[in-house]
């Protein structure tokens, strides 16, 4: 089958200054930590991104930086996720303009009770499709909209740019075995998320590539590229050296561990998170960087 995506293609943290604007230096050393760890590509503005806590003015701004600040080195996808269609639609001719390899977005949701049904969802990304930006499907818990595989299947069938699956919803593993089976060419790019807390499953069961934080990309990837080369042993011991420092960030942590590890190892000034998210208790940032520290990833060292 044809798989053209695969590697690891991390988030993008959006470091602030202490009093809570844009450290936009900041971003610029973001990018290139992350280049030099061996990403495939650079997710910006998702959820890991703290895009819910960024106006749309930021997003122009961080959408402007990055793109030009990679000038090409890896693709830069941008997460694109709006309630409505035409804002959707907006964002991604926006970025596209800017010249961003692709867009990521989630079904169409807002709180907790107005979600987008089948129809809806396959008519919001229908619409983004025509923008003619290739397009990850975001399958997220967030959005508490339920994308069934016969809908991510007619998606990517019908929809041209409809081409990358990101599936973090509870049971990965048969989820992305289903789709792959049902879709055949059309899924392009099956994509392992959360972290990589189930990558190892999820890369059995035929996904090709990983979107995790950019905490420690540099040492996933080898779990990735050593399972695509046939190597499941040498992938499954890759895999348990990491597991429990992303045990760590998926269960405790989440998007606040990347920018701990980017300050302990000097790629930003702040690990600050505006309001009302609070910071890492000090003992479970410690504990973070106990179990960082062993597996000595670029991210401790970089800024040194």
């Amino acid at each position: 089958m044809n798989r053209p995506y695969s590697g690891i293609w991390p988030v993008a943290p959006t470091p602030f200054n202490p009093d809570g604007t844009l450290e936009l230096e900041g971003m610029k050393r973001v990018l290139d930590c992350m280049i030099d760890q061996g990403s495939d590509g650079i997710c910006i503005l998702a959820n890991f991104s703290e895009q819910f806590l960024i106006s749309d003015a930021e997003r122009e701004t961080l959408s402007r930086l990055c793109i030009e600040h990679v000038a090409g080195r890896v693709p830069v996808i941008v997460t694109i996720s709006h309630f409505a269609t035409e804002i959707a639609v907006q964002r991604a001719q926006f970025v596209k303009d800017l010249g961003a390899a692709m867009v990521m977005m989630m079904a169409p949701y807002h709180g907790a009770l107005m979600k987008g049904t089948p129809k809806q969802t396959f008519e919001q990304f229908k619409a983004v499709g025509d923008v003619g930006l290739p397009i990850m499907v975001q399958d997220a818990p967030l959005s508490g909209v339920e994308l069934p595989v016969p809908l991510l299947v007619q998606m990517a069938q019908e929809i041209e740019m409809v081409k990358l699956f990101k599936i973090e919803c509870a049971g990965v593993a048969p989820k992305l075995r289903a789709l792959i089976a049902a879709g055949g060419d059309a899924i392009e790019g099956p994509f392992d998320g959360e972290e990589g807390i189930t990558l190892l499953a999820d890369l059995d069961a035929g996904a090709t590539g990983g979107m995790t934080s950019a905490m420690i990309p540099d040492q996933i990837k080898p779990v990735i590229e050593k399972h695509l080369a046939g190597d499941r042993e040498g992938a499954t011991a890759a895999y348990a050296r990491v597991l429990p420092a992303i045990n760590h960030e998926n269960r405790l942590c989440g998007f606040r561990s990347a920018k701990a590890a980017m300050v302990e190892g000097g790629v930003i000034k702040s690990d600050f998170c505006r309001h009302p998210i609070y910071p890492l208790h000090p003992e479970i940032r410690s504990g973070l960087m106990d179990l960082l520290r062993p597996l000595d990833p670029l991210v401790l060292n970089w800024g040194k």
